[in-house]
């Protein structure tokens, strides 16, 4: 007999569970943290804890359009392997880096927060969603 398989959808809901508590932890670990969100490296939402009026299906395309222009800007600059982004606007940071080869992990933070732990408490939570993902 065949063992039978997890359809994609139920897996995917698995997944997003799983990485649900990791994001809010992330959130939850400063109050300068607004938002995250993990998507794939083709930017599909894997899941995300967003702010109300925000797309999480349109923010996983264009932080992965963004890091993709970054990868290249950064091979064609010989700057290495792109480890991260930070968009820096009148309402705040935006934080985009890699989750191992599988994802992207963006991080939305308020103006005059402490870039430093941002960057510490990203890196800790992509080693989480990293072993989540496998």
């Amino acid at each position: 007999m065949l063992a039978s398989k997890t359809p994609p959808q139920n897996q995917a809901a698995n997944i997003e569970n799983k990485l649900k508590p990791i994001l809010r932890g992330l959130n939850s670990s400063s109050s300068h943290i607004e938002a995250s969100a993990v998507m794939s490296r083709d930017g599909l939402s894997v899941a995300s804890v967003l702010g109300q009026g925000v797309d999480s299906d349109r923010l996983g395309a264009m932080c992965a359009a963004l890091l993709g222009l970054a990868d290249t800007t950064a091979k064609e600059l010989n700057r290495g392997e792109l480890k991260q982004v930070l968009l820096h606007g009148t309402q705040g940071f935006m934080l985009i880096s890699h989750v191992g080869e599988k994802a992207v992990l963006a991080v939305a933070s308020k103006p005059g927060t402490n870039l430093g732990m941002v960057f510490v408490e990203a890196k800790k939570t992509a080693k989480k969603i990293e072993a989540v993902l496998g």
